[in-house]
């Protein structure tokens, strides 16, 4: 091809060119004003809550979407003042990692029966279990307090534990069944030879091999306990037993509300779940792609 003709070439092929170099650019502005669109709708609402801590109610009445006119550190102390927040944080902890324990404790031992046994019966049992995913946490409210009251763990924080475990373990067997069940069998025959029963074989090779699923799992039952609301109003009444989430509720009286004190607690509230979140969601992440595509 002569130089005349890769010219004439190169000219016919440019318009083309332009036109797909134009819709890459496009698309690219399209794909990241969508994104940025949904990160200013999720963060929006968490600086806001943020930036009102700093305000008085007088300037949060005035104007709730006004930057504050200085750092007023009070709302905090108010916070820890008037909810006492060191007692319905050492509950709210009790509660989270009571739950967190026990629902690890009970699903896995489940999981790894469901994984690794077969028995009659076993999938019809494993879909009533699984089929508690899809109940509305609402809908078992009455039965709940029913049974919490008939054996006698009203108004008691091991009650509210008893409760986050049962709503728990439908999703909590999900995972770690799933994670079980990409553990290599071989594993486990190599420890039968040995001599190895079924408790020294869930003890001893399937658990610890499971770490990352009880991580993951752990993470979620802790953070629905950590933040639930609707039960811990229902099944607690004295101060005693309330847990952080519901202490907030102090900040509201019958004349007057102290807003930015409230959203000051709810700042506080939300650091410990962010912080495990952090510490946890490399392995949360982890722990699901494991399951989900080796079981």
């Amino acid at each position: 091809m002569s130089s005349s003709e890769t010219v004439q070439h190169a000219r016919t092929q440019t318009p083309s060119e332009g036109v797909g170099l134009a819709k890459r650019v496009v698309g690219k502005i399209a794909k990241w004003s969508v994104l940025l669109f949904f990160l200013a709708i999720t963060l929006f609402p968490l600086l806001w809550l943020i930036m009102t801590t700093f305000k008085t109610n007088a300037e949060f009445m005035a104007d709730p979407l006004a930057l504050p006119s200085g750092i007023y550190w009070q709302n905090y102390a108010d916070a820890v003042r008037v909810s006492g927040l060191p007692r319905l944080l050492l509950n709210s902890v009790m509660v989270s990692s009571g739950s967190t324990i026990i629902a690890m404790f009970i699903c896995s031992m489940g999981a790894f029966v469901f994984a690794r046994e077969e028995f009659r019966g076993k999938q019809i049992i494993l879909t009533v279990i699984l089929a508690g995913v899809l109940v509305p946490i609402i809908a078992l409210m009455v039965p709940y307090y029913r049974i919490i009251r008939s054996i006698g763990l009203f108004d008691h924080l091991f009650g509210l534990t008893l409760v986050y475990v049962a709503i728990n373990i439908p999703i909590s067997t999900f995972l770690l069944q799933g994670f079980m069940k990409s553990i290599p069998y071989e594993l486990e025959e190599a420890g039968i030879i040995d001599g190895c029963g079924f408790w020294q074989r869930y003890a001893r090779i399937v658990l610890p091999l499971s770490k990352l699923g009880l991580v993951t799992a752990g993470t979620f039952v802790f953070l629905f306990s950590w933040n639930e609301f609707i039960y811990a109003l229902l099944l607690t009444t004295s101060f005693a037993n309330r847990t952080l989430q519901l202490g907030i509720r102090d900040f509201q009286g019958q004349f007057f509300t102290n807003y930015t004190g409230m959203y000051a607690a709810i700042v506080l509230s939300i650091i410990p779940s962010v912080i495990v979140y952090v510490l946890f969601h490399d392995r949360i992440v982890s722990g699901l792609t494991s399951g989900a595509l080796k079981s």
